[in-house]
């Protein structure tokens, strides 16, 4: 017995009609003495008290004969006592999920149904006994409240009138609705078939009970046409419950016969492909899968031009292919391996087109700006002209994010006229996505570099390695370590791949890489890499290249005709200067970008408006600029300096104050790394040990507590670059002059007062015209790197060299 205290058989419950329990056995006695319970008729007289049974699934009908299991613990002595009365007859009664010990008087029906118990066994938990459903009854009242429950009931007449035509014409509804539900649900047997045929629609009250119990309809929708007197009013309950219940196992039919239909045409098909396979090979027509696999390998082998060590192994596998079964694991593994290097394009290259003009035409077609690196690229391809291919380099192209890294390695394929690759290293933290996996791990493949010879079917695409300063490092391995096989000019002529175990050339292929900085590139991978710049836009370049390239870009990618969206050069100019003042050019497309949707919603309200966007309306579309003018801090002891960031250059103010005279002292604030940490003690070293020198008060610091700040303090600063800048915004707090112009300067510093060089002179140079300041100082070291850049920025320019500090105070101070 489950929780549940008592569940129906899974036998399919018999029907008796009066007729047939009329003619039902008596209760015999053998000759053991054994008392033998069989049907009684439903004729007998009824007892005006019996016992309730308690029932949960769904509710039991007059006339229908089921097998019952009860809880033995909870249910013996109430069985105990019907077992003891002369009629053996039991109340069922449903009470839904009402569990039994929380079963009260108010939780029963008030009708249910008189049943007689025939063959009561008892075994383990569990008594079982077959109930005959005899007719319904009324509870009148309640003798015993506790289990067994005992109650005083009359059995209500049901009236009908069974010659009623309506009654009738009922009774001929719900036989035609089971005739048409039992073909089609198999849960009913052939006995119900022969049972339903001895129905008539003078018999209309067992006849709607039979049709109820049949149906999967909720116990509580069953409990109501059970307590449903009138036939007539229950037969009209019953239908519609008769027809949904066709109605789903109709639906339920299709299915399975769709499935059915499905199957059974997939597997024709299966034995009809077999059979022609057996018929094509014994006539000597076709061949089996095996031989096919074989012959289209031999096939692909015809157009290449396959190194010798490398067929020597395609054969051996071949050879092996041939003598495997087809359903073996190795087959497929061996049937891949083949595939791979079949796949491969051994010998096939594509001609290179090394002609400079075209070269050019395609560089400046795609980009505005980077004079400097597109005369590079030109100056590299020329060199490949001599030798008569560009194979076996690396271009490292090294710049902020957005200035183009990306579609420069497109066009660089472009104007070679070779197939281009891309996949980004990015994250990437397994040697076996750069070298491939071995052939004995299940859903082993062949790295990144073999997957792009597969694709661009040549030996010698430019492939470009994204994001390579973010390669991941972990237990699975250093991929860094595995692209110094594949960049290195030396070893790519024998590139091994786990996955094909044999040797590959690269030396064909030009790679390029992009990188934002280089300090996370291993040394020993960067030695191997020719480095190009990219430094970044100045504003003019940036209004070229939203011109002719990302304002055009947007239009057409939206559909839109540019005769109805005008942004003048004003609001361009103010979107570059107040919305996107980075390095690249990805921020300047993100607010173009904004400013096409603002102005496709006004066109859509307005369809025959032409939107301009002026100077004046800009900020409709991109709300307050988030970047104001610049204003260059003045004063003692403040001075502008240059520093370089990996998004571009940048200008750092740098403010030195007298805090009080009570004791010597110095404090550094702004979040300072180390290296800079350094520079700002060489700077007070120096300037304390020359004060008299630079015409200062030597004592000045005896008694100055200093206070150096570098704004902007949430953002961490570091590196050898700001010694200069230190030294003379100290020097101009003890002289007590402030510095009279706009003026930067960069150069590290030595005690001795040597200046020394810094990097990333381009980006400090565009950092300095941004904010308008026109007179900077460099170190003299970096005379040579101020002399390449391109004439555009050195124009209006005033560019003061230093060797010593003596030479800056001699700028600064006159």
């Amino acid at each position: 017995m489950s929780d549940q205290d008592h569940e129906h058989d899974n036998d399919s419950p018999v029907w008796l009609t009066d007729d047939d329990a009329s003619d039902a056995e008596r209760e015999e006695h053998r000759s053991d003495g054994e008392r033998v319970h069989s049907l009684v008729s439903a004729s007998d007289m009824l007892p005006e008290r019996i016992y309730l049974l308690p029932i949960h699934n769904r509710p039991f009908f007059p006339a229908q004969v089921q097998p019952l299991v009860i809880n033995k613990e909870r249910w013996e002595e109430t069985m105990r006592r019907v077992g003891n009365t002369p009629h053996h007859t039991l109340g069922v009664a449903f009470v839904g999920e009402h569990g039994v010990s929380e079963l009260g008087q108010s939780d029963f029906p008030e009708i249910g149904t008189a049943v007689k118990v025939h063959k009561l066994k008892s075994e383990d938990q569990q008594i079982q006994f077959i109930a005959q459903g005899v007719r319904r009854f009324k509870i009148q009242r309640w003798l015993s409240k506790e289990p067994p429950y005992l109650v005083e009931v009359s059995y209500p007449r049901e009236p009908v009138d069974a010659e009623d035509e309506e009654t009738r014409a009922y009774a001929m509804a719900i036989i035609n609705g089971i005739k048409e539900l039992l073909p089609i649900n198999p849960l009913y047997g052939e006995e119900l078939k022969h049972y339903l045929n001895r129905f008539s629609p003078n018999q209309p009250g067992p006849l709607t009970d039979f049709a109820a119990a049949i149906t999967s309809a909720k116990g509580p929708e069953l409990q109501d046409v059970l307590s449903t007197l009138p036939v007539a009013d229950r037969m009209h309950k019953v239908l519609p419950l008769l027809r949904k219940e066709i109605d789903v196992a109709k639906l339920q039919s299709e299915i399975s016969e769709q499935v059915n239909a499905q199957m059974q045409e997939r597997q024709r098909e299966f034995f009809l492909r077999e059979q022609l396979k057996v018929i094509q090979r014994e006539l000597g027509i076709s061949k089996g899968d095996r031989e096919n696999d074989v012959d289209t390998f031999r096939e692909r082998l015809k157009a290449l031009k396959v190194p010798e060590r490398v067929q020597g192994r395609i054969d051996e596998e071949l050879n092996k292919l041939s003598v495997l079964e087809t359903g073996s694991p190795e087959y497929g593994t061996t049937r891949n391996y083949l595939d791979w290097l079949t796949s491969l394009p051994w010998g096939v290259t594509s001609d290179d087109k090394l002609d400079l003009n075209h070269a050019r035409q395609v560089l400046d077609r795609d980009h505005d700006g980077l004079g400097d690196v597109k005369e590079r690229i030109v100056e590299f391809l020329a060199e490949g002209t001599f030798k008569g291919d560009v194979g076996g380099s690396i271009v490292l192209l090294v710049g902020p994010p957005g200035v183009g890294k990306t579609s420069i390695g497109r066009s660089i394929a472009e104007a070679l006229g070779r197939k281009f690759y891309r996949f980004s290293v990015g994250g990437m933290r397994d040697e076996a996505e750069i070298k491939g996996h071995r052939r004995t791990y299940v859903g082993a493949m062949p790295g990144k570099l073999v997957q792009a010879f597969k694709e661009v079917e040549v030996e010698n695409p430019v492939i470009m390695l994204d994001e390579i300063d973010k390669l991941g490092q972990s237990f699975q391995g250093d991929p860094a370590s595995a692209l110094l096989e594949v960049l290195d000019p030396e070893q790519n002529v024998d590139f091994l791949d786990h996955y094909l175990d044999v040797r590959m050339d690269l030396s064909k292929v030009l790679f390029v890489c992009t990188a934002n900085t280089l300090d996370s590139i291993p040394g020993p991978l960067l030695d191997r890499m020719e480095q190009i710049r990219l430094s970044g836009y100045i504003a003019e370049e940036k209004m070229e290249i939203a011109k002719h390239h990302l304002w055009p870009k947007l239009l057409q990618r939206n559909k839109l005709p540019k005769k109805r969206i005008n942004l003048t050069d004003a609001a361009l100019k103010q979107v570059i200067e107040g919305y996107a003042r980075e390095a690249g050019v990805r921020q300047l497309e993100k607010q173009l970008h904004r400013i096409v949707r603002k102005a496709t919603v006004k066109l859509l309200e307005e369809p025959e408006e032409t939107v301009k966007i002026s100077l004046k309306n800009l900020e409709e579309f991109l709300g307050a600029p988030l970047f104001r003018k610049e204003k260059v801090l003045k004063g003692e002891g403040v001075v502008t300096g240059l520093a370089w960031t990996s998004m571009g250059g940048a200008t750092l103010p740098i403010e030195a104050s007298k805090i009080h005279s009570l004791d010597r002292g110095f404090k550094l604030t702004g979040k300072l790394g180390d290296v800079m940490q350094e520079s700002a003690n060489i700077a007070y070293s120096y300037t304390l040990g020359h004060l008299k020198e630079y015409g200062a008060d030597p004592e000045f610091f005896d008694k100055a507590f200093v206070h150096l700040h570098v704004p902007e303090g949430a953002t961490p600063k570091d590196g050898p670059s700001a010694g200069v800048t230190m030294t003379t915004a100290l020097l101009s707090l003890a002289t007590h002059k402030a510095i009279d112009r706009p003026l930067a300067m960069t150069g590290e510093l030595t005690l001795t007062g040597q200046v020394l060089p810094v990097g990333g002179i381009r980006e400090k140079v565009i950092a300095a015209r941004r904010s308008d300041i026109f007179e900077v100082i460099l170190p003299e070291p970096n005379r040579r790197d101020y002399d390449e850049l391109p004439d555009y920025l050195k124009e209006g320019m005033t560019v003061h060299f230093a060797n010593r500090y003596k030479d800056v105070a001699n700028i600064v101070f006159k």
